[in-house]
């Protein structure tokens, strides 16, 4: 019986270390790609929201030198 899914291993281990790597890192990345386009999705409605909500004067917003000075006194 033909295991194409053995096959391929085998020839994937006839590769050098580095494509090898890079291999495992492309297969890896395959099986989250379903996840990674649901978070770009979800993120696309949120911003829009934000904006719309910014656009209509209900957001507060906050200087960026606030933001950075606030971060910095988190991180110390």
């Amino acid at each position: 019986m033909h295991d194409q899914v053995t096959e391929l291993a085998q020839r994937g281990k006839a590769l050098l270390p580095e494509d090898r790597s890079r291999l495992v890192d492309i297969l890896l990345e395959s099986l989250h790609e379903p996840a990674i386009a649901e978070v770009e999705a979800a993120w696309e409605v949120e911003i829009e929201r934000r904006l719309a909500e910014y656009d209509r004067g209900q957001a507060k917003s906050i200087d960026a030198d606030e933001v950075f000075a606030k971060a910095r006194s988190i991180a110390r």
